[in-house]
């Protein structure tokens, strides 16, 4: 009962530092959703070119899907005429970062690391999309061309009718698909995720994090291996890593988790070697590899010369006194992912295309 009441509590904590900034990051993705029309994204990224992956990993930077609401998106994308690259670039970029997830890492991690992750996301998705725009171009096939339903970015048939909406109504509807459907898809894997980072910070001890994870190569080596056949989100890995900073881990490689945990995953990698080729898959892997390696020792050698400490920013986090804002966001938080794991209470968001279909 102890144990029960103490991982409850730490639960609490993290909450309470982190619900303003998760409700901020889901207002602004309610926003992107209804200022950026779904045509745009297509009229860019559907060109094989490097413009296009350029375009596709800055896109995918602030648009907050998760790792599996990114698949189909990614899929809408290539049977739009996206290229290789292009999609690739953005079924990177997407996962490993989102305002909601900026929101979170500020306030867990501090502001180096909420300028850093999404730089690093973009690096990668950029590279990764350039290699991958490098193998010959392949025609779509016709179960590629009939994968994409009409929630997806960018899948809206010529046959659907839009319906031109007001501002206001498109804002109503953006805000509603954000705590609606994105909340329901999300909310489980941020509860898993502050659950996992309560249990570490409870139960794991400074000194093993110290003997096995001291070396600066095997940190970042073992955080890849961890995050890259881990299903999990960029929100719900934020806690994590900040609960292993807090036992020792490095910086650097606490990047690598944040990284290749939401980019990689069994899913995701089925996604590529069915749609893109068995070279667009290795090509695929091993850039992400490198480029979470590269970015984390880039991290930490950055840190380490010019003194800058994380440390403070991520020890204060529930240190001091609960304001009622605090309070008020974590219950207000809670309530509106119960009410959307709950059946039947859920409702459906608008697809855009007229119709009212569900993430």
């Amino acid at each position: 009962m102890q144990f029960l009441t103490a991982i409850g509590l730490e639960c609490w904590r993290i909450l309470l530092e982190a619900a303003p900034y998760v409700l901020f990051g889901f207002f602004a993705a309610g926003l992107l959703k209804a200022l950026v029309p779904e045509d745009v994204v297509v009229r860019h990224l559907g060109k094989s070119s490097s413009g296009s992956v350029f375009k596709a990993a800055l896109f995918g930077v602030p648009l907050p899907l998760c790792s599996c609401g990114v698949i189909p998106a990614a899929i809408g994308l290539r049977k739009q005429g996206a290229s290789k690259g292009a999609a690739a670039s953005f079924l990177v970029s997407v996962p490993e970062t989102g305002v909601d997830s900026i929101a979170i890492t500020w306030a867990l991690l501090g502001p180096l690391m909420a300028v850093v992750r999404p730089i690093a996301a973009f690096l990668t998705a950029t590279i990764t999309g350039l290699l991958i725009n490098l193998l010959p171009e392949e025609p779509l096939d016709k179960a590629l061309a009939a994968s994409c339903e009409c929630s997806v970015p960018g899948c809206a048939d010529a046959g659907h009718q839009h319906v031109e909406a007001s501002l206001w109504s498109r804002v109503r509807a953006g805000q509603a698909y954000a705590f609606g459907d994105l909340l329901g898809d999300i909310g489980k894997w941020l509860l898993l995720g502050v659950l996992l980072a309560a249990v570490i910070s409870h139960l794991v001890p400074e000194v093993l994090i110290a003997r096995y994870l001291g070396s600066e190569f095997v940190s970042l080596l073992i955080m890849l291996l961890v995050g890259i056949p881990l299903y999990i989100c960029a929100s719900a890995s934020t806690p994590i890593a900040a609960a292993l900073i807090l036992k020792g881990l490095s910086p650097g490689a606490a990047l690598v988790f944040l990284l290749a945990g939401p980019a990689t995953n069994a899913a995701t990698l089925t996604l590529v070697l069915r749609y893109f080729g068995r070279a667009a898959t290795v090509i695929y892997l091993a850039s992400l590899a490198l480029c979470s390696l590269l970015f984390g020792f880039l991290l930490n050698w950055g840190i380490g010369i010019t003194g800058l400490d994380l440390m403070p920013w991520v020890a204060q986090a529930g240190t001091t006194a609960s304001s009622p804002v605090e309070v008020i966001s974590a219950i207000l938080l809670l309530l509106l992912i119960v009410r959307n794991l709950l059946p039947g209470i859920k409702g459906s968001s608008d697809c855009g295309c007229g119709d009212s279909c569900s993430s």
